[in-house]
Order: structure tokens, then C-alpha cells, then sequence
């Protein structure tokens, strides 16, 4: 049933199903509601928290993936480049723990903490904090360690936590989708709302405008989840492989695959989705081939033809130093 709606939504949202049409009038009631909570931060009624160190949101104005997880782990790799000591928190979305804010280490459980808080965890080697509140995630993230810049892996929509920068990601092929808010379209709120951020980061196809920074997530090297073993993604031309995904735009990551030459059988999974040996089994020959976020969710099951690919997000020189620069104005104020 959820692949199902997750079909068929996506032909509301992106292929100009008419139920849009069917739904649009609710979809005008959650703008209102969106744009009411908005100005009732704007005007003080409801207060934003300001924390001792610079916080800075990457999100989205979109359900489902549009590259904001590749995003954080660039981000983070690049202020640490520039001297900067950075921390993350993050939602912990799927997670079972009892209590939160939760410190989360590589070797976490990630049904307990968070596919995506354990993904962060062993990508950047930053201290990492998952919790729905982003203030009390942010502030035991600062008890616990000497950070001097603390990286939101979404929370654009969460407007308690005071922020310093905001960057939004937006899928360049899909884009916005057909302009609506939930349910007749994608958007979680207005598109107008992209005016007001720092930076708009467009991840891949050609959806934009002058101003916005381009980048791109792409296969850097695939690992054997059993063991560790990594190989080019070249390696795996013209393979038959079984792509399994967990992730908000599976899509995305089954055309990965395939611009590598692999033969792909897709199988797609809801998003955060609990996995189990039988997702990792099939009748047809082939390797199975994973995304990062659901490895740490199969390193108890996976079988020696389970291999993950691992993504990162590149962006041009030019881009990424436009960027850091950007960045450098809004953090010093914030930090002094």
C-alpha cells in the first residue's frame, strides 16, 4: 500500500495527475497554516532560541530527498577544511530510542538513533546529536563537545532553533514539483520562502536561476558491505544488479546506477524504511546494490553480494568558493 500512494502521489506532485486539482483546496489550507505559524515567529509571538555557537540549517522546501544528507557531509568536510570545528545534529527520523537528544557514534544502532544520524556519524568523524528538538539536540551537542559551528541536517521548517544561515537543497531535475503545497503538491511550504534563504544549492538537471550553486551527487566507490572491500564504480559496468533503496527519491539513486552502465532491477522501499534479510534476497541472479543509508541498517543481515554505494555531493570551484565566502560573512557576526 505505501509504494502505492508513494506512486501515485508522485504522479500528483510531478506528472499533472488531476486528483492535484481534486486536493489543491487543501493544499490551500496548509499554506495558510504555514504562513500563519511563520509570521507568528516573524512578529515574536512565538520565540526563536539563540544558541552560544552559529547554527547553520540545511533543508528543504520539498518532501523527499533532494541531496540534503550528501550536502551536510560536503559541508561539513569543507568548514573543517577552513579551520572550523563543526558539529551536527539532526532529526533521528525512525529511530526507536526512548529518550532524546541521543549522542550518536558510527557503530550506533540505527534502528535505535537513526539511519541518517549513524550515516552522518561515520562519514564526517564530527560529533553528531539526533533529536526531534533541534535546541535541546544543539545544546547537549555544545555540553558535550568543543564545537564552534553546529550543521542542521534539516530543520528549515523547524524555526525554534535560532540560525545563523540557512541553505536550502532543491532536486534540479524535479524541482518543485507542480508549485502546490501538500497534499496537492510537494511543497512543505511556499515556494516563495526560497527568497528569504542564504543560499540555494541545486542538486543536478537544470532547474533554477542566476545566483544559485550548482552541484551534483555522484558515485565515488562501492563497498562490500560484509567486508569492507571497496572497488570503482566502473567495475560494475554492464552488470545486472538488484538496486535497493530506502531513501526519499529512490529514482535518483537507481539512475545513478544506471549512468555507470549497471543493469538495473529496481526495488524501492519507503523512506527510513526497516530492513530485513528477505529486502536483501531474490530469485534472479545479481549483486544487490544499497545506498549508505540503508547499509547501516544491514550490517547484521547483508550477504556477501550486498554492495553499498557510496555517494558524495561535488560542486565546482567556482560554487564552492562563492559559497564558503557567503558562509564566512553570516558566521563571523554570529560567532563574535
Amino acid at each position: 500500500m505505501t509504494k502505492v500512494l508513494s506512486r501515485l502521489f508522485d504522479s500528483i506532485w510531478y506528472r499533472g495527475h488531476p486528483l492535484q486539482w481534486l486536493l489543491w483546496p487543501f493544499g490551500l489550507l496548509y499554506r495558510a497554516a504555514v504562513l500563519m505559524r511563520r509570521s507568528l515567529y516573524r512578529h515574536g509571538v512565538l520565540q526563536s532560541v539563540e544558541l552560544e555557537r552559529p547554527v547553520i540549517v540545511v533543508g528543504n522546501v520539498t518532501v523527499g530527498g533532494t541531496g540534503k544528507t550528501p550536502c551536510v557531509v560536503w559541508l561539513a568536510e569543507r568548514l573543517r577544511e577552513r579551520g572550523y570545528r563543526p558539529g551536527i545534529v539532526c532529526r533521528g527520523y525512525g529511530g526507536s530510542a526512548v529518550q532524546w537528544p541521543q549522542p550518536v557514534k558510527p557503530d550506533d544502532d540505527a534502528t535505535v538513533v537513526g539511519d541518517e544520524s549513524v550515516l552522518l556519524a561515520r562519514r564526517t568523524g564530527c560529533p553528531v546529536v539526533a533529536g526531534p528538538d533541534r535546541v535541546a539536540a544543539v545544546r547537549l551537542l555544545l555540553n558535550r563537545h568543543a564545537v564552534d559551528v553546529v550543521v542542521s541536517d534539516d530543520g528549515l521548517q523547524h524555526y525554534r532553533l535560532g540560525r545563523a544561515v540557512e541553505i536550502a537543497v532543491v532536486d534540479g531535475v524535479r524541482g518543485l514539483g507542480n508549485g502546490f503545497c501538500l497534499p496537492a503538491g510537494p511543497l512543505r511550504e511556499p515556494a516563495e520562502r526560497l527568497r528569504e534563504v542564504d543560499a540555494i544549492i541545486v542538486n543536478g538537471g537544470e532547474w533554477g536561476h542566476a545566483g544559485v550553486f550548482r552541484a551534483e551527487t555522484v558515485a565515488t566507490e562501492v563497498r562490500q558491505t560484509t567486508t569492507g572491500i571497496t572497488k570503482s564504480v566502473e567495475d560494475f559496468k554492464g552488470r545486472h544488479v538488484h538496486a535497493v533503496a530506502g531513501i526519499g527519491h529512490p529514482g535518483r539513486f537507481f539512475e545513478m546506477l544506471e549512468e555507470h552502465g549497471m543493469v538495473v532491477e529496481p526495488h524501492p522501499l519507503p523512506d527510513h524504511a526497516a530492513m530485513s534479510a528477505a529486502d536483501l534476497q531474490f530469485t534472479e541472479p545479481g549483486m544487490v546494490m544499497i545506498t549508505e543509508k540503508d547499509e547501516v541498517k544491514c550490517r547484521g543481515f547483508a550477504h556477501d553480494d550486498v554492495w553499498c554505494v557510496v555517494a558524495s555531493m561535488r560542486m565546482a570551484a567556482p560554487d564552492t568558493e562563492r559559497l564558503l565566502r557567503l558562509l564566512a560573512r553570516q558566521l563571523e557576526p554570529a560567532a563574535a
